[in-house]
């Protein structure tokens, strides 16, 4: 049966569909060796063949899923153009895999990686994204105003951001420890909040996405999910 390239290369491992069609678009992919540079080519798993940068490329039988402590200063990308650091070179598995999201380069903690394609998208998908929670070190002691302000949605960037929920764990003389939960995963989205209300990030970390959580991983160490992780992913 027939299907398009990118979602066949998104059960390949090579990354995410909306990545792979950008992979597409950059003329990397050839498909019975003629380059292909446009959106909506399918292809014949058992009949074609499919080249990324001039190496084959097959079905991942084996489908991997994992947990990661990212570190400060490393990328959630899979490769970088300009030859920085990557979470890929924290991992060392055979299979291609992708992260299901990102972190900033600055924030640290955890952040899943898989070849399951459609796991990724039920889980990066809008209805379906979980909750995430993570712990901040922000700037001054924020107020009952503040934190009203940051739980019932912050215009940033022109986006109102939705219900979050924001407590202080630890407050000090210039700073304070908070625990965020939020629902979305927008670009620098927590940092912009905490700024927004007067109290900019000094230090972030990602504890929990859904059920999931970081617990005693060591950073930039990584773990395999348990079976009840995977099938939490697969079902909820």
């Amino acid at each position: 049966m027939e299907e398009r390239l990118q979602k066949y290369m998104a059960s390949c491992g090579v990354a995410s569909r909306r990545k792979c069609e950008d992979i597409i678009l950059q003329g990397r992919v050839s498909v019975n060796d003629k380059v292909v540079k446009e959106l909506g080519i399918k292809v014949h798993p058992d009949k074609d063949k499919v080249k990324l940068d001039g190496k084959p490329i097959k079905v991942e039988n084996s489908k991997v899923y994992i947990a990661l402590n990212k570190p400060r200063g490393y990328l959630s990308t899979v490769r970088d153009e300009r030859g920085r650091k990557t979470i890929m070179d924290l991992l060392n598995v055979s299979e291609r895999i992708y992260p299901i999201g990102r972190l900033d380069y600055d924030t640290s903690g955890l952040i899943l990686l898989t070849n399951d394609g459609d796991v990724y998208n039920k889980v990066i998908h809008p209805r379906e994204e979980k909750n995430k929670i993570y712990t901040a070190l922000i700037e001054g002691n924020p107020d009952k105003s503040n934190i009203k302000q940051f739980e019932s949605g912050i215009n940033i960037d022109g986006y109102i951001t939705s219900k979050a929920e924001f407590k202080v764990i630890k407050s000090y003389k210039n700073c304070s420890e908070v625990k965020i939960i939020i629902h979305e995963g927008k670009n620098r989205q927590i940092r912009k909040m905490c700024s927004k209300i007067g109290h900019p990030v000094i230090n972030l970390k990602r504890i929990q996405i859904g059920q999931i959580k970081l617990g005693d991983l060591l950073e930039g160490h990584w773990r395999f999910l348990s079976k009840e992780e995977i099938d939490y992913l697969k079902t909820k």
